[in-house]
């Protein structure tokens, strides 16, 4: 038995010694000295005289008859409620709005920690596992965290290579989709001449060489974007390993940082929250790796090009609930129709539409189940205001956020007993 565990039992047996005292206390009131009773319903005190002054009682205020006490008065008791909770709810818009101002000022360094902290959770059981196969701490977060990072980049150079490799074939027959559109706008319902189409082709190209300083501009903030990406991956990893490394020590630290009545439901409602949040990353990614098993199946079966490219990003578009899957399988049946036609496009079309109904029927309420069950509603409000905030990696936050958001409330707002007394909180929040 460890030292904190010892002080615990302690603090508990002390707990309940003192719980059981005054139960005896109040169950037999007759043995307590007659200065030490205390005046209740069933034993009321001593009444005092209606001239005299009760030291301690405050009196009750006398009533004005000013003109705002009246006014007071004549408004409706619905109006006084509804006002009260008006300017309630503007200074929690306006708190609300302002923490919104600074994420965004500070939004470099809060997506890579929000990022972080997803990794944290889908690696954290494997981090486990090797802490209880007597690895060190560090040596089991530094292995885990090498070995996802191996994960990434084999993959990501497995799909540029075969991206580079299919780009002149896809480039070939893009070209003869081209001439068939143009043969089908020639002879087709529209029966537009050669003179109308090449008016149509010149003023495309007029638009791209007029916005050509747009586009150069636009490289240029992209560099910009690059390396704000590459000092973002880099502190995602450095955090990453010290929220799997010292998580526990560091939420401990955070919890002893309140007053010691809020600690115990704080910390329930956290351990409760990061549960959630690893549930749905862990079923997130299980789900995102069958969607794009069975999509790659369909684009292998009828010979797509870019297949293992396209089954990678419909498992990343699958960390983005119903968006991200519709996104990926439209560029997975442009592809197709580009290569192969609209008959394979729309047999491509089938698989997508029937990977997604097993999806969202079978897979999301068998492997997520009702611990992070969230109203698509709320999930495409989410999403929405992540995409606006923050760009994709908001969209990628966004639900887990509100998954995370729905246990905490629910868990601060439920009326529990603490299981120990609140002392084994403070103990165990400044426990090594």
């Amino acid at each position: 038995m460890s030292r904190f565990e010892r002080v615990r039992g302690r603090l508990r047996r002390a707990y309940e010694n003192g719980r059981e005292s005054v139960r005896e206390a109040r169950s037999h009131p007759a043995d307590l000295p007659e200065e030490a009773r205390v005046a209740s319903p069933a034993a009321p005190g001593p009444v005092a005289a209606p001239s005299a002054t009760v030291v301690g009682v405050e009196q009750p205020a006398a009533l004005h008859n000013s003109t705002s006490s009246r006014d007071d008065a004549d408004v409706p008791h619905a109006l006084r409620i509804a006002s009260a909770w008006s300017w309630r709810l503007i200074v929690i818009g306006v708190v609300t709005w302002a923490l919104l101002r600074i994420v965004g000022t500070i939004s470099v360094v809060i997506i890579p920690l929000a990022v972080a902290l997803l990794l944290s959770a889908l690696l954290a059981p494997a981090v486990g596992w090797l802490l209880r196969a007597r690895f060190p701490r560090s040596a089991a977060t530094a292995v885990v965290l090498v070995g996802g990072l191996a994960a990434v980049i084999g993959t990501m150079t497995l799909v540029v290579n075969e991206f580079i490799q299919g780009v002149p074939e896809l480039s070939e027959k893009s070209s003869q989709g081209v001439r068939q559109i143009q043969d089908w706008l020639k002879t087709g319902p529209l029966h537009l001449s050669d003179s109308q189409l090449d008016r149509y082709i010149n003023e495309a190209q007029g638009w791209i060489n007029g916005n050509t300083e747009r586009f150069t501009s636009g490289a240029l903030s992209t560099a910009a974007t690059l390396a704000e990406l590459l000092t973002g991956t880099i502190l995602v990893l450095f955090a990453t390993f010290f929220f799997l490394r010292d998580g526990n020590r560091i939420w401990r630290f955070l919890v002893g940082l309140l007053p010691v009545a809020a600690r115990w439901k704080v910390d329930d409602a956290g351990r409760a929250s990061w549960a959630t949040l690893g549930a749905y990353v862990r079923a997130t990614v299980l789900v995102a790796f069958i969607d794009a098993v069975g999509i790659g199946i369909g684009l292998v079966a009828f010979d797509i090009p870019f297949a293992f490219p396209l089954a990678a990003l419909v498992f990343l578009g699958a960390f983005i609930p119903i968006v991200g899957a519709t996104l990926s399988g439209v560029v997975a049946v442009l592809i197709a129709l580009v290569d192969s036609g609209p008959a394979i496009a729309l047999a491509i079309l089938a698989v997508v539409i029937g990977v997604q109904q097993l999806e969202g029927h079978v897979l999301q309420p068998l492997i997520m189940g009702r611990a992070v069950a969230i109203h698509p509603l709320a999930v495409i409000i989410g999403i929405a205001a992540g995409v606006v905030l923050a760009g994709i990696t908001g969209a990628v936050v966004a639900v887990p956020l509100i998954a995370v958001l729905n246990t905490a409330v629910r868990r601060l707002a439920a009326r529990t007993v603490p299981e120990t007394p609140p002392d084994a909180v403070v103990v165990a929040s400044q426990a090594p």
